[in-house]
């Protein structure tokens, strides 16, 4: 897998791209779609993800991350 769908986990929401690299790269966890399952850096990584599509701002809004240097921006 190179891309992934995430959306925030536990009730999480976001109002910026920065808040939500900054959340993924601390290792919070996000829920994998269509899997439904947790996900967070380390497990993207062990899933050879680059790129991944969150969703935020109640589900309005799309952020794209990539993987640069093992530092999602």
């Amino acid at each position: 897998m190179q891309h992934a769908i995430l959306t925030p986990a536990y009730g999480r929401d976001y109002k910026s791209k920065k808040a939500i690299a900054a959340d993924l790269n601390s290792g919070l966890d996000f829920v994998l779609h269509p899997q439904g399952c947790y996900a967070n850096d380390e497990s993207l990584a062990d899933m050879s993800c680059t790129s991944v599509n969150v969703r935020y701002k109640s589900m309005r809004s799309v952020a794209v991350l990539t993987l640069s240097g093992g530092v999602w921006k």
